[in-house]
């Protein structure tokens, strides 16, 4: 319900940008800039300056987006109250998820909750951990599911469940009647790893350290960006990898890999990230629940 001129406004001073701000909002850029210009006649004031194909917000624009971020947020807050009076919970849910949470934890968690509720649409963003918790501090995104607590101060960290790492292998080698495996048994040791700049990767690059193996020690014969390619390398017996133990829990059930657990464990936290300071609506609250419970429960499967 909020004039639609504030709401272009202000994803224009959220991205410094009129060409990414339409294309966030589906319009183009001539619409986006109409509605600007008629902004600014209203006010009888420039909200941006325009130099060298770059603006910024003039000291009326940033007065401006103060006042339409709490204007826009209020008339959301308000419409979620109003619809949740009839009991039924529905409208849009923009979730973002890192990658390995969006391919193999929420594909079943979605399904269910939308069985379970028919009337809420959801639209999912993927990608790394870094850029969904961005785009959640932007208010981009409703909610978001990352593989480490947030440390920006614009959102909240809600830790959701653990996921342990194991090593993983072919039945045949050498490792699958072990116990466990300690680090440092694995320099030498034929590797196929995550690329740089995978979350799992820098993860599994820290417990090297703490535990005194360099990761440049460890025999690296590929780097890949696909888990379910990396499973398919470990298979043929041509090394051995890191890999979320409930990532392998079909493949564990048919006997086409093992899951040896490490020692010391490697574990890591899943977190929800919502904006601070930012109205949480019922449909929210319910799918925190829903999907908290369910990825426990998975984790547990696995």
């Amino acid at each position: 319900m909020a004039d639609r001129r504030l709401q272009v406004f202000y994803t224009v001073a959220r991205q410094l940008s009129f060409t990414k701000a339409a294309e966030q909002l589906f319009m183009t850029q001539p619409a986006v800039t109409f509605q600007v210009k008629q902004l600014e006649e209203q006010f009888n004031t420039r909200l941006f300056e325009r130099s060298h194909g770059k603006i910024s917000l003039t000291p009326a624009g940033r007065l401006v987006m103060d006042f339409a971020e709490r204007i826009l947020a209020l008339s959301e807050e308000m419409e979620t109250r109003v619809g949740e009076l009839t009991g039924a919970m529905s409208g849009p849910l923009l979730l973002g998820a890192s990658t390995t949470i969006a391919e193999f934890v929420l594909p079943r968690i979605l399904g269910e909750f939308r069985v379970a509720h028919p009337q809420v649409h959801t639209h999912l963003t993927v990608g790394n951990s870094e850029m969904i918790e961005n785009r959640v501090a932007d208010h981009a995104l409703d909610l978001g599911l990352i593989e480490s607590p947030s440390h920006l101060p614009g959102v909240v960290t809600e830790v959701c469940c653990e996921d342990e790492l194991v090593l993983i292998c072919a039945p045949a080698h050498k490792f699958a009647k072990a116990g466990s495996v300690k680090p440092d048994d694995l320099p030498g040791e034929p590797f196929v790893s995550r690329e740089l700049g995978s979350g799992t990767r820098e993860f599994t690059d820290q417990y090297l350290r703490r535990c005194r193996v360099a990761p440049e020690d460890l025999n690296i014969v590929m780097e890949l960006g696909s888990p379910e390619t990396i499973k398919g390398v470990v298979e043929t017996g041509l090394g051995v990898s890191i890999m979320s133990r409930a990532r392998v829990f079909k493949e564990r059930k048919l006997g086409m890999l093992v899951a040896v657990p490490l020692e010391p464990r490697l574990i890591r936290t899943f977190s929800f990230v919502h904006p601070r300071e930012k109205f949480r609506s019922k449909l929210l609250t319910a799918f925190v629940e829903f999907a908290t419970a369910r990825m426990k429960q998975l984790a547990n499967e696995g």
